[in-house]
């Protein structure tokens, strides 16, 4: 909410939370760390505590309230949960990364700001200043903190894509009804159909029943058989065969029905969802006539894979590139550079891959912002498993026929209330041929979540493919935070992170 002349925090504005603590930041006189790490789920939590192991001064800002990030993800404390590592793949690593973490700020090399929502970065006389929000409600406060070096880590959300009935109560994303499990020993449901395509999937599946959901069935649009053009970059990665077995071995044991070439194409119910149809996919994904059938179930947890967060990174200017999996991500250098200098990416920003290439890029990104030379074994490490994650992205690419299971009145953004033919009509009647320009005619993708879920739906229909948004702001902001900051923090020319410096200053590109 904006703040007020009569407002208490207007008269005494927050003191922003820097490294050195609220002492200000920028132009106040904070200390100046060497490196701000934005996220603390693996990429995040890898480059800081590498970094900091090379002597350098660093930030580290998430949102969350625990490093983990979406990924490992904490029980609430009041749940007691006695054994949170048995929800998770490579609890081990992350709990040694965590105390590394925790040592690194004892010693203060690291400070460890949770609760940070980063909503902008920009120049700030030769540095960087990032700007956030932290807390919520009459707490709110605004934090800034300098940094000569930037590192984005910021993951990535779910892509949706709409079907008929996805509204309905019970229908969750995959990820979401994972997270309800991690983080609240919650199912979603007591009869669960996981649907979708990419390999999260099984994973959830997997957890689901492990935990005594039954699930019917998992509901993959994409066919394995996708995967045997790529056997070299397979065999490449043993270890992701390995899980892949596991995964499997889990969905026998349970007795859960594996569906490929098929997709949720309606939900039903009244209060709750009921029932699932499942049609079989024609190769461009388009339902197969008679092949419909009904699954009765209570829940749905329903994902086509991720998309990276990419908002403060397109903020800047920094240079995106065409994923295979049809999405958007950030162009790296060798040494996880962005186009624009003083910018670094590790993890998901840069392409989905999964946590061993987040944590790979995380250390490959500390070395190069430290100055350091990074070794060759780790540079082959993540040349393998973007290669996998190439082919993984290539395999489970949705196929333009999914617009198809869309009815007209079918909502496509759930923020706006906009139906799918409206975005048609714009299309066909108004001549709208991107996403933005279908947005300026309909309002999809101008709610609270500017277009985060429709977004790639409303691009499929408007007949191309998603392209980022560059936006001043990454997330929602009150006026009070904006009204707060000194004379021109909103812009400037880019800090050249590339002059002569000593260590632990960064280098540039």
């Amino acid at each position: 909410m904006p703040t007020s002349p009569s407002d208490p925090r207007a008269t005494h504005p927050p003191e922003p939370a820097g490294p050195a603590g609220p002492a200000g930041a920028g132009r106040t006189g904070a200390v100046v760390v060497d490196l701000a790490v934005v996220g603390a789920g693996p990429a995040g939590l890898a480059a800081a505590v590498t970094a900091a192991g090379l002597g350098l001064r660093v930030a580290l800002l998430d949102a969350g309230e625990r490093p983990g990030g979406q990924y490992y993800r904490h029980p609430a404390p009041g749940l007691g949960a006695a054994r949170p590592e048995a929800l998770h793949h490579g609890w081990a690593d992350f709990a040694t990364r965590e105390a590394a973490l925790r040592a690194h700020v004892s010693a203060g090399r690291i400070t460890h700001l949770p609760g940070h929502h980063v909503w902008t970065v920009v120049p700030d006389g030769g540095t960087w200043t990032l700007h956030a929000v932290v807390g919520h409600g009459p707490e709110e406060r605004a934090a800034a903190v300098p940094a000569r070096a930037v590192l984005i880590a910021t993951g990535a959300y779910e892509r949706q894509l709409p079907f008929p009935g996805w509204t309905l109560p019970g229908v969750v994303g995959a990820g979401g009804a994972q997270a309800m499990l991690k983080a609240g020993l919650v199912l979603p449901g007591r009869r669960v159909v996981v649907a979708g395509s990419g390999p999260l999937l099984l994973a959830v599946a997997g957890s689901l029943a492990a935990a005594g959901a039954a699930v019917p069935a998992v509901v993959e649009a994409a066919a394995y058989t996708a995967y045997a053009p790529h056997t070299r970059e397979l065999l490449r990665n043993p270890g992701k065969l390995a899980e892949a077995a596991v995964h499997g071995g889990a969905l026998l044991r349970h007795r859960v029905r594996l569906l490929t070439r098929h997709a949720v194409t309606e939900a039903h119910g009244t209060d709750r969802v009921e029932a699932v149809t499942v049609a079989r996919l024609g190769r461009d994904w388009s339902p197969v006539p008679g092949t419909a059938r009904r699954i009765p179930c209570d829940a749905l947890a329903v994902g086509h894979g991720l998309v990276p967060q990419l908002e403060l990174a397109t903020g800047l200017g920094c240079a995106t590139r065409r994923t295979a999996d049809g999405g958007v991500a950030l162009e790296v250098d060798a040494g996880q550079r962005t186009s624009v200098p003083g910018i670094w990416s590790a993890g998901e920003t840069g392409g989905i891959g999964g946590v061993g290439l987040a944590l790979t890029e995380g250390e490959i990104a500390a070395r190069t912002v430290a100055g350091r030379a990074v070794p060759p074994a780790l540079l082959r490490r993540r040349a393998r498993m973007r290669a996998f994650a190439d082919a993984m992205g290539a395999a489970h690419r949705p196929g333009a026929g999914w617009t198809g299971w869309l009815r007209d009145d079918t909502p496509v953004c759930r923020c706006e209330e906009v139906p799918a033919g409206l975005v048609r009509e714009s299309v066909r009647d108004l001549g709208a041929r991107d996403a933005r320009t279908v947005k300026l005619l309909t309002r999809a993708g101008m709610g609270w979540c500017q277009g985060r879920m429709c977004g790639p739906a409303v691009a499929a229909l408007a007949g191309g493919e998603p392209t980022p948004d560059r936006r001043p702001l990454s997330c929602p902001v009150p006026l009070g935070r904006l009204a707060e900051l000194p004379d021109g923090a909103s812009g400037g020319e880019p800090p050249d992170a590339g002059r002569p410096s000593g260590p632990p200053r960064p280098t540039g590109r």
